[in-house]
């Protein structure tokens, strides 16, 4: 029995032009699409491509049923949102098995922090489903520094501010180079590890990489307790170069 195939298409960093051509061609010509938003908003993935459907797309919203109302490590926290992934899985599921095609949208990359890999991780090896790779907002936010984020043999590091700050600090001082995600609410212990690990004075903080509200400052210029959801701080390599 042939069933449509679910795309899960990378949208890049935000700047629409920095989409790769087969995600042009996948979000153009989609007849079904579904993207991730807060409830009341539109949605960044849908922002990104607005003015890109066609005029007769079918769209599916997948609101977040909680985002910071309740801790990471709340047990309720990851029972509320399987049973929202498990809620999105089936309805893709069903537009399947009609033998429809349907483009899940993606901010970055799917497969890079990205919320669409817990659909995929449900619906592979029951429907058709391909991903479309993209340029990660990390890479749009080193390249807003205007300067390499690694040379020569440098490590680069990737962490995540919901880390504690014991795990924070041992890894930052590990690594040559530095990026951090999910800043948001954790600024204040991001910028304790940094200066414990010895990297905040060189760190960058880069809100909206690509977009057009884009800012980038020093981190010891930055006054504020909490980032917004696109932020990323940086520290450059200084590794080996000819």
């Amino acid at each position: 029995m042939s069933a449509g195939t679910v795309y899960g298409v990378g949208l890049g960093p935000g700047d629409p032009d920095l989409m790769s051509v087969r995600a042009d061609r996948l979000v153009r010509g989609a007849k079904n699409i579904a993207y991730f938003r807060k409830k009341g908003r539109m949605g960044q993935a849908r922002q990104i491509v607005e003015g890109m459907l066609r005029p007769d797309v079918k769209e599916f919203a997948m609101e977040y049923p909680v985002t910071t109302e309740i801790p990471v490590d709340d047990p309720r926290y990851n029972e509320i949102l399987a049973e929202f992934y498990e809620s999105c899985t089936s309805y893709l599921r069903q537009l399947s098995r009609l033998e429809d095609d349907v483009v899940v949208l993606c901010e970055g990359d799917p497969f890079f922090y990205g919320s669409f890999m817990h659909l995929y991780s449900r619906l592979k090896g029951k429907v058709p489903i391909e991903v479309v790779p993209a340029i990660t907002g990390m890479s749009g936010a080193w390249t807003a520094t205007e300067q390499p984020i690694t040379w020569g043999d440098d490590v680069l590091t990737v962490l995540a501010g919901t880390l504690s700050e014991y795990e924070l600090t041992k890894r930052m001082a590990e690594t040559d180079a530095l990026v951090v995600m999910k800043i948001g609410r954790n600024m204040e212990k991001v910028c304790r590890s940094l200066k414990a690990s010895g990297k905040y004075n060189d760190a960058w903080l880069v809100e909206y990489a690509t977009m057009h509200q884009q800012t980038v400052r020093k981190v010891t210029e930055i006054k504020e307790e909490i980032a917004p959801y696109f932020a990323i701080i940086v520290v450059h390599g200084q590794g080996r170069r000819p």
